[in-house]
C-alpha cells in the first residue's frame, strides 16, 4: 500500500519525531511503500493565496506534489501535538492547501458549494497520533475533544475516508522514558493493527 505520513512539530529530536520515526518504520517493515513529510523541515508554506482556492488553480509545484500524493495514498498517518485544541498553524495550513476540491473532495453538479461534498480520497483508514501535556481526563472536561471532531469529521469523513482512529500520548512533559518507551510500542501496534504486512 502507498501510505502518506505527515509530522507538523517544530522541534527536530521531539516525541512527535519519534512517533512519526516509529511509524514510517513499522509501515516500511510491513512492505508498505511511504511517502514522509516533516512540514517543518520541507518549510512549508501553509499560507493559502486567494488564487488557489478554487477548483483546478494552479498552484505550487512542492503543493501540487502533496496533493498528487495524498490523492493516490491508501492510507493516511498524521502526527502532532495538541496546541489549543488544533495542529499547529503549518499542518492546518496544510490542510488548507493540499485537501482542496478536485484532489479530496468535490460537490456535485449544480450544487454551488452550499452542499454537503463528496469525499476523494482513496485512503481506506487514516491514524492520527497526537501528544499533549495536559492530562486526558482535565482535558475532556474542560474542552471536550476538538481534535477528534476536526480530523474524523470535518477532514477525512468529509473527504471520503471510513476508517478514522486518532491516540492521545500524554503528559509528555512529566513522562519516563520508560512511558514513552511504551508509547512507541503503542503506536508500532496500532500502525500494524491498521496496516498490516
Amino acid at each position: 500500500m502507498r501510505i502518506s505520513v505527515v509530522l507538523g512539530h517544530p522541534k527536530v529530536g521531539s516525541f512527535n519525531h519519534a512517533i512519526a520515526e516509529a511509524t514510517v518504520e513499522e509501515l516500511v517493515r510491513n512492505g508498505h511503500d511511504v511517502y514522509f513529510h516533516d512540514l517543518y523541515l520541507e518549510k512549508f508554506d501553509p499560507i493559502l493565496p486567494y488564487s488557489e482556492i478554487p477548483k483546478g488553480a494552479p498552484v505550487d509545484p512542492a503543493v501540487q506534489m502533496h496533493c498528487d500524493e495524498i490523492a493516490s495514498a491508501e492510507g493516511i498517518v498524521i502526527v502532532h501535538p495538541n496546541w489549543w485544541g488544533q495542529p499547529p498553524a503549518i499542518l492546518k495550513g496544510w490542510v488548507d492547501r493540499v485537501i482542496r476540491p478536485g484532489i479530496a473532495y468535490e460537490f456535485l453538479e449544480g450544487d454551488g458549494g452550499e452542499g454537503v461534498p463528496v469525499g476523494l480520497l482513496k485512503a481506506k483508514c487514516a491514524l492520527v497520533f497526537n501528544t499533549s501535556n495536559t492530562p486526558e481526563e482535565r482535558e475532556l472536561a474542560a474542552f471536550g475533544d476538538p481534535l477528534e471532531t476536526l480530523w474524523k469529521n470535518c477532514v477525512f469523513g468529509l473527504c471520503g475516508v471510513p476508517n478514522v482512529y486518532r491516540k492521545t500520548y500524554s503528559v509528555v512533559v512529566t513522562s519516563t522514558p520508560e512511558e514513552r518507551r511504551s508509547w512507541l510500542a503503542d503506536v508500532r501496534e496500532i500502525v500494524d493493527k491498521h496496516f498490516p504486512p
